[in-house]
């Protein structure tokens, strides 16, 4: 299976035609928001690596998680000053919040729906990093193809760690959470973002 379609074949749906058409309208809030999501993939890593030193693989795999995310989150910026858009302060999506308030709080099930989470927001962003690349300039779309060959595979880490934690068999609750996901893409969304939902 390539990686897109490793990546689609996890996602409960595509994404919405008019969210792909409001980013090509809206390419300065789209850099803005794609660097702010650079940074937080980024910050999520570290934070599991301080909360649980106790799993030698997961810190392994963060500690290479939150670099390259940080090398994207640089290169997102330079090509915001390339081409002159400014950054500013934007609030969040209500996309990552709306599946973490579903985290369970006794552990190790909060590690667990942690890391699935986290492979639906990786998978995600390759998906639309696919989305959108046909409709960009060559700069932009080049750079959106080489951020989904390089970031393909971290949704899989998450998800392998999250197997390989759980007490348990995940995909039940995997495919509980595609359903949280597909109502955060699908209803309608009176703000835009990179993770945003159908355009209202």
């Amino acid at each position: 299976m390539t990686e897109l379609g490793a990546i689609t074949a996890f996602l409960p749906c595509a994404t919405p035609e008019p969210w792909v058409a409001r980013a090509v309208d809206e390419l300065d809030t789209l850099l803005i928001d794609h660097a702010n999501c650079e940074k937080k993939a980024a910050a999520s890593a570290m934070s599991l690596m301080y909360r649980y030193v106790e799993h030698p693989a997961l810190l392994t795999k963060m500690s290479q998680l939150a670099r390259e995310e940080l090398r994207h989150f640089e290169q997102v910026v330079e090509l915001m000053q390339r081409r002159g858009v400014a950054y500013t302060q934007l609030g969040p999506a209500r996309y990552a919040a709306g599946l973490r308030q579903h985290v369970r709080h006794h552990e190790p099930y909060k590690l667990v729906d942690t890391l699935i989470i986290g492979a639906y927001v990786e998978a995600r962003s390759c998906e639309r990093f696919a989305a959108l690349a046909p409709h960009l300039d060559e700069e932009l779309g080049r750079f959106y193809r080489s951020l989904l060959r390089s970031e393909a595979r971290h949704f899989q880490d998450y998800l392998a760690l999250a197997q390989a934690l759980a007490p348990d068999d995940i995909g039940e609750r995997v495919a509980w959470f595609a359903e949280r996901e597909r109502e955060l893409i699908e209803s309608p969304d009176f703000e835009f973002r990179f993770h945003s939902g159908t355009p209202a």
